[in-house]
């Protein structure tokens, strides 16, 4: 089982940057492939940023070069936290975003979610 609990959300003026964190507790935690994606009101969810195990990072184009996302399992198996730097932020990024670990199709798991605002 693992546990993932995001923060770092807020309101953003247009141009402005947040970090968003992902605290993950669990086993093994350094195999999971982590991700981010987001879903606003009345879209589907959709990918952010994901990175493997190996430090492979995938963007789609629309948050290409303003989007970076990070891990940090160094110091233990059990736990890890995954980043995701969003600069030069726009109204369209709008939505709440939600981490993902994912192994396989079963050993897949969801934060809570947390909601980001970029409004003037």
């Amino acid at each position: 089982q693992v546990q993932l609990v995001e923060s770092g959300g807020g309101l953003v003026q247009p141009g402005g940057s947040l970090r968003l964190s992902c605290a993950a507790s669990g086993s093994i935690l350094s195999i999971y492939t982590m991700g981010w994606y987001r879903q606003a009101p009345g879209k589907q969810r959709e990918l952010v940023a994901t990175i493997t195990s190996s430090g492979s990072t995938n963007y789609p184009d629309s948050v290409k070069g303003r989007f970076t996302i990070s891990r940090d399992n160094a110091k233990s198996t059990a736990y890890l936290t995954t980043y995701l730097q969003m600069n030069n932020l726009k109204p369209e990024d709008t939505a709440v975003y939600y981490c993902n670990a994912h192994w396989t199709t079963t050993l897949d798991y969801w934060g809570q979610g947390t909601q980001v605002t970029v409004s003037s």
